[in-house]
């Protein structure tokens, strides 16, 4: 009996961190709100160290983004789905090939999530 191929594989990592905003509604009322937010990156292959990519440049990338944004009050970015196109956007670049960045999830205290994929 002939060795059937492997199947196709995706590998993910992920990583999270904790986001706290503003947003401005269009009749100028401010709302808070206190997410998570997950980034997935995945590869067809692990790298030589076994991994989709080393999880500190991840976070890094990650944490530089978010910095200027914690306690703030988006008024660039008036929704969570404009927060999380920004998100993707601002950190495909930093996900080094031949992984990419798979989704960008937002989740609310009340475990509400959005997520966006490229």
């Amino acid at each position: 009996m002939a060795n059937a191929a492997p199947p196709n594989r995706t590998f993910q990592a992920a990583v999270e961190r904790p986001l706290s905003v503003v947003f401005r509604s269009p009749e100028g009322r401010l709302e808070g709100h206190d997410y998570r937010v997950e980034v997935v990156t995945e590869s067809q292959a692990l790298d030589t160290f076994e991994v989709v990519m080393d999880f500190r440049d991840l976070e890094a990338a990650l944490d530089a983004l978010l910095g200027p944004l914690d306690h703030g009050c988006l008024t660039a970015l008036a929704s969570p789905e404009a927060l999380a196109g920004h998100i993707l956007n601002q950190l495909t670049p930093r996900v080094p090939s031949p992984a990419r960045l798979a989704e960008v999830t937002l989740t609310d205290g009340r475990g509400r999530r959005l997520t966006l994929r490229p």
